[in-house]
């Protein structure tokens, strides 16, 4: 179905790639009216076994890119005058895990991205969806995962126990892939499109611990935080 799809090879951390795609796609459907951020990967290990390559590379991915992309489509949504963004990020964005820390730390950084662009594009017709998927049964675990480079055993215990868990996990994950899909397009095809969009009961009962923590933790501080004021 040539009128329906075009496939084009795209290495998200390249550039003149991104370029390519964007012009190509343009040439052949004449507008973009949506993008999905999805490109990224998983780095496990406590921060001090991570290398200073292995950082710099999963935020390239997970943040710079993705980065990239919206500024490459933009220019043509803004001209349209409608759009839809759609930047998947992950359970770790919602309250992180030992072990996940640049993965989580990318994840919270297009985030925060993606509400003030949503700000930024409410005027223009241009809408933003985050994603915030809990397990779903994919090959993120097989073919999308990175191990630290380096091992300290006094973090067997904390972020050791999440990379034996999250691989543990691989192929037994509760959530669909087809209807995380589903979702993402009923959200995109509303007229009233949520900012965030939290897929399967896992991540739905993540936010909703975390919002009753965050809450809690504010009453407990909270008379020591007003009093800061003049």
């Amino acid at each position: 179905m040539p009128d329906t799809v075009l496939t084009l090879p795209l290495d998200v951390t390249q550039a003149e790639q991104i370029e390519a795609a964007i012009q190509q796609t343009v040439a052949h459907f004449g507008r973009i009216d949506v993008l999905v951020n999805n490109a990224g990967y998983g780095l496990v290990g406590a921060l001090e076994e991570l290398s200073d390559e292995q950082i710099r590379a999963n935020m390239e991915t997970n943040f710079f890119a993705p980065v990239a992309l919206l500024r490459a489509a933009l220019p043509l949504m803004r001209a349209q005058r409608s759009g839809h963004i759609v930047n998947v990020s992950a359970a770790a964005a919602i309250n992180n895990y030992p072990g996940f820390s640049v993965y989580g730390a990318g994840k919270w950084a297009l985030e925060g991205l993606s509400e003030s662009l949503a700000a930024e594009l409410k005027p223009l017709g241009v809408k933003v969806t985050i994603v915030q998927p809990g397990p779903f049964r994919t090959e993120f675990v097989q073919r999308s995962l990175q191990s630290a480079a380096g091992h300290e055993a006094d973090y067997d215990r904390t972020s050791g126990q999440f990379a034996k868990l999250i691989r543990s996990m691989d192929g037994k994950q509760p959530g669909d892939p087809a209807k995380a899909a589903d979702a993402i397009l009923q959200a995109v095809d509303s007229d009233h499109p949520p900012l965030r969009l939290v897929l399967g009961k896992y991540a739905i009962d993540k936010v909703k611990k975390k919002t009753a923590s965050v809450l809690e933790e504010l009453a407990a501080w909270e008379t020591v935080g007003a009093a800061t004021q003049f």
